[in-house]
């Protein structure tokens, strides 16, 4: 009897022994009641409660476990599938290029860790349900990571890994009456780990589903689907290939709508049909089945074409009849006709220029891990349709089943991606090119295994419309192994193209990858690549690095798709950020990430990249900028007309509702449906049903596309586009009386507009203070202090601490990857530590006292404050006090040359923490910054001041809102402070953090409990850039300009 040798793990050519050849996923049923109901009794899960030992490495394995005397049943309990880090065994390691055991171990390819290397021992007690007695019985693991030893019954089944695709075994001849122990050894590294160097936390386990099935006497074993339309595309081919066991017959039924396209009959030979032309092969050694393949074609007129803007899918139903004629199996299987091919050194679907609007996801859960539940995957899915996302690359490796089912239903275009990274064996190899331990490189000891993962990926999933490009792996350097690889995917397949990136790298096999990939090149670098070589298109495999407050200026990648025609798009990194959910020392729950479960070597927070949130899986602030880069109408709009640019490549505008609303000063006035009918790649200019406002006041009209009908993924009436456009009237005006614009857009709000009329404010001279006075306030000016102190509103203090100058924020993940901190430091000093006083005189040095001016309608104060830069550097803070309350805020700074450009650029409140109602009239409704904008809608939001901290998984900085006109925050009584701006629109964010306490914090945990609400009110922010988080500047374009004399005003007052 075969023996299992774990000898065996470290040797790469041991990677499959006993294990059932690759299939398509394709569920077959007994009968169509069953297909009705969705459950197969073909099938018996084995999901649930199994028998379960860990130990920290083999020597430490319980010996001859899975013996049928040695007992198991006083073992613990633990759920499958799970990872057994998310059971309380081990724990979740996250790191992105380095190996899991660097600096534990001294290990090399061909070696694996022995001092640490968990290894898992299930024990599954079962028998037979009734209905499967007699009958071939298989086993199937669909994901076990990273090697899986199996017995049965004391007898060693086979043993597999790459911990992606199924492993499945028969257990006929293991068989026994009534109760038969099942056993296996999971293994969390083993030879294959050195290509499983993913970024991504590292578990082990068997964490997807695990069933028996057995099959009837005719069956199909595997189904090759073909749906391709002609080059004219009235005309389509279908082809199905069928390896089959057993004689009989099959039947065809192909339906659209319910329809009836196609229905025929043919019998199964033993010998298969002649077209086939292939030779019978055996499944297994011993105890095998002649497998034999039929293949059949047919002509359909007028196909339906899928695609991700109209997935239109038909249903082809297959079944299988024994010779004396009974039914053995039906197989429901979803066809697309689509047709996916390099044309003139462009890709193109159905004849188009194809576009990919894309995004890499992690399969990954902060409750179970890679274990997604249908409901998470589901959320998933709708999310990206509902933000115009039109693309999915699975990073790095194929995923469970069903998205590609759901990609094909939702109209999703996939990359689908093999699971192979060795980024940690060739990252420094690239430099010293010293090539000994990159794998797989051209190392033909590891052929075999990445032929065999990619041919399982494929065979699996091969029947999916959904996946347009097959991937070789990712970040695995080049070499003849993985042009094999490419090579396999070509010659199994020539309706779909082969990517791979890492070609960039090492160009030694330049025709790996039908198109050119890259990561995270600049905009400027794709055009100069592709000036100097287009022979293939262009993708960015990854781009616009999500982590944390990120996707600044993606829409300058988004904007060359339609300017250069061979840089056909990209894909986000990534979709969610990888965080398990943990409690801290208080019991309270929060997102944990990489090195918060004690695990070296680790990276930190570089597990949170996501445009949705982990948790909870919702969208991020992010997702705003994303679904307007990503949106295929384009709506440039003017007072009274607008442009339609219709850039899907098969839908008209005619099928979604357009709506045109128009607002004065932030609120709504009137809403019209507007008639559209654009066909694909054109461009309509229509007239708006209203027309362009005369009387004084900001008016902003926006042009929006919405469903008319409900999908899978969003509701009618859901918005898939928008164009805006903004414009001014100003009344006449007397002489003397402000014409500026703010006037305009606030007259209706009367609060901060000082009336000529009001009565100048008194002011109290005083030797350690200035009072101003007027009616409903009173303002105190500190000369001990430097600054504002008090102001009283309505017989009630509103200052909690002197408003400063401003020039700092607290760090993005982005900031901290190309050192910010260190290139800015002195603008955090300076906003932390600046000075009425002349500290450069000693300690006892005298004070800038305040000036005062005193106008015909207002009092003037202004206090000089020292910055302890190198060079020193100083401001002025005035502030203005009219008679009713309202304080014009002006901020100057005469910049120093060796400082340079600052963070931003304002003034910093503290109130109380009960105005924490918030509204503002400005961009939003998310957050919005320089350089990601244009995804937000100018309008009147209103929100809690909490809610403006975004769930990054670092505190940073957050919440910012662009181009605001006003802003106010309020208790629950509406009273507090209204906020304007003079002359420009503002920078301003209302948190209950400073910049430095978030700064400060590595959870949120960690930031301190609330007592106040800081209001920044700045001329701007520096942009927050996203090219990539490890180096890569905010553009120059969204820094604040430093070139000369910098001035900011704006004007606060009580309410």
């Amino acid at each position: 009897m075969k023996k299992f040798d774990h000898s065996l793990l470290k040797d790469p050519r041991y990677f499959s022994d006993g294990r059932m050849d690759a299939h398509s996923d394709h569920t077959y049923y007994r009968c169509e009641e069953e297909r009705e109901d969705g459950k197969t009794s073909f099938r018996h899960s084995l999901n649930g409660l199994w028998k379960f030992h860990y130990a920290r490495n083999y020597a430490s394995a319980i010996t001859g476990f899975e013996e049928e005397a040695y007992s198991c049943k006083d073992w613990e309990d633990i759920y499958v599938p799970a990872h057994i880090q998310m059971e309380g065994y081990d724990a979740p390691q996250y790191a992105n290029v380095q190996y899991p055991w660097e600096g534990h171990e001294e290990i090399y390819p061909g070696q694996i860790p022995e001092r640490f290397n968990p290894v898992a021992s299930y024990v599954k007690y079962f028998t037979v349900p009734e209905h499967m007695k007699g009958k071939r019985l298989f086993i199937s693991f669909q994901g076990a990571e990273s090697g899986l030893a199996l017995w049965l019954n004391g007898a060693f089944v086979g043993y597999s890994e790459d911990s992606f695709t199924p492993s499945e075994f028969e257990l006929t001849d293991y068989l026994k009456d009534g109760q038969n122990k099942l056993a296996a050894q999971v293994f969390k590294w083993t030879s294959s780990s050195w290509c499983e160097d993913q970024d991504f936390f590292r578990f082990s386990g068997i964490y997807r589903d695990v069933y028996l099935y057995t099959v009837p006497d005719t069956h199909a074993y595997d189904l090759q689907i073909r749906a391709i339309p002609e080059e004219n595309l009235d005309m389509a081919d279908l082809e199905v290939k069928v390896k089959t066991w057993g004689k009989g017959s099959i039947v065809f039924r192909l339906e659209k709508d319910g329809e009836c396209v196609l229905e025929e009959k043919k019998s199964l030979t033993e010998a298969g049909s002649e077209k086939a032309d292939a030779e019978p092969f055996y499944i297994q050694k011993t105890n095998s089945s002649k497998t034999v393949q039929n293949s059949f074609a047919w002509k359909i007129n007028n196909p339906k074409l899928w695609s991700a803007e109209d997935p239109q899918l038909y249903d082809l139903t297959i079944e299988l009849y024994d010779e004396a004629g009974a039914v053995q199996e039906v197989i429901p299987q979803k066809v697309g006709f689509r047709r996916f091919e390099m044309k003139n050194g462009i890709m193109t679907l159905n004849g188009k220029r194809i576009v990919f609007k894309g995004v890499n996801r992690h399969e990954f859960s902060s409750v179970s891990g890679r274990h997604v539940s249908e409901e998470e995957l589901r959320k998933d899915l709708r999310i990206m349709k509902q933000n115009n996302i039109n693309a999915i690359r699975t990073c790095h490796y194929p995923d469970t089943s069903l998205i590609y089912q759901l990609c094909d239903e939702y109209g999703i275009y996939m990359i689908d991606e093999t699971n192979l990274e060795s980024h940690g064996s060739w990252d420094v190899a690239e430099f010293t090119k010293d090539y000994t331990h990159v794998v797989p490189h051209n190392k033909p000891e590891w052929l075999d295994m990445m032929l065999d993962r990619a041919n399982f990926m494929y065979q699996r999933d091969k029947n999916h419309p959904a996946i347009l490009i097959w991937s070789c792996g990712n970040e695995s350097f080049g070499g003849k192994d993985i042009y094999e690889m490419s090579q396999l995917f070509r010659k199994n397949d020539p309706t779909r193209l082969v990517h791979y990136e890492g070609l960039f790298h090492d160009r030694s096999y330049n025709d790996t990858s039908d198109m050119e990939s890259q990561m995270y090149p600049s905009v400027e670098a794709i055009k100069e690549f592709l000036a100097k070589d287009d022979s293939k298109p262009f993708i960015c495999c990854e781009y616009t690095h999500a982590m944390g407050n990120s996707c600044g200026a993606m829409h300058k990648y988004t904007d060359l798709t339609d300017t250069e025609p061979k840089y056909q798009g990209g894909f986000i990194w990534d979709y969610i950020d990888q965080s398990i959910y943990k409690k801290d020392r208080y019991g309270k729950e929060f997102q944990a990430y990489g090195g918060d479960f004690g695990e070296r070597p680790t990276d930190y927070n570089f597990s949170g990249n996501g445009i949705a949130y982990g948790g909870d899986r919702e969208p991020s602030p992010k997702m705003q900028e994303v679904k307007f880069n990503y949106q295929n109408i384009t709506a440039e709009v003017t007072a009274d007309t607008v442009k339609v640019i219709n850039k899907n490549l098969f839908v008209n505008t005619d099928t979604f509702d357009c709506k045109v609303t128009l607002a004065k000063n932030g609120k709504v006035i009137r809403t019209e449906a507007l008639e559209t009918a654009v066909e694909p790649l054109s461009e309509k200019e229509y007239k708006l049903p209203f027309e362009k406002a005369e009387a004084a006041g900001e008016y902003t009209v926006t042009v929006s596309f919405h469903l008319k009908e409900e999908k899978v993924w969003a509701s009618a009436g859901h918005e898939i586009a928008f164009g805006q456009y903004v414009y001014q009237l100003k009344e006449d005006v007397p002489d003397g009386k402000s014409d500026s614009a703010e006037t305009a857009i606030t007259a209706e709000k009367d609060v901060c507009v000082s009336d000529a009329f009001v009565k100048k404010p008194q002011i109290i001279r005083s030797t350690h203070n200035i009072g101003v006075r007027g009616e409903h306030f009173e303002v105190m000016f500190s000369v001990l202090n430097g600054g504002l102190v008090s102001y009283k509103y309505a017989g009630k203090e509103m200052i909690e601490a002197i408003p400063k100058p401003n020039f700092w924020r607290a760090p993005t993940d982005n900031d901290c990857g190309n050192l910010m901190q260190m290139r800015y430091a002195q603008w955090k000093i300076a906003s932390m530590y600046l000075s009425h006083k002349e500290y450069r005189k000693g300690a006892y040095g005298p004070s800038n006292s305040p000036q005062t001016e005193e106008t015909d309608h207002s009092v003037k104060v202004t206090f000089t404050y020292l910055m302890p830069t190198t060079p020193a550097s100083e401001c002025q803070l005035t502030y203005e006090v009219f008679g009713d309350g309202k304080v014009k805020t002006t901020l100057t700074y005469d910049p120093v040359k060796e400082l340079g450009d600052m963070p931003e650029f304002g003034v910093i409140f503290k109130f109380n923490a009960d105005y924490d109602n918030v509204q503002w009239y400005g961009l939003g409704e998310a957050e919005t910054y320089a350089d990601r904008k244009k995804g937000a809608k100018l309008g009147i939001y209103q929100n809690k001041v909490v809610d403006n901290i975004a769930r990054y998984m670092v505190p940073q900085e957050c919440g910012a809102k662009e181009e605001v006109r006003w802003a106010k925050v309020t208790d629950r009584k509406g009273r507090g402070m209204y906020f304007e701006m003079d002359g420009e629109p503002m920078m301003f964010s209302a948190l209950p953090y400073t910049p430095h306490e978030m700064e400060n914090a590595m959870h949120p945990y960690e930031l301190p409990q609330i007592h106040y609400t800081v209001v920044r009110v700045a001329k701007d922010q520096m942009g927050i850039g996203g090219d990539d988080s490890w180096g890569a500047y905010t553009h120059q374009e969204y820094l604040l300009n430093a070139d000369g004399k910098m001035e900011f005003s704006f004007s606060f007052k009580g309410i």
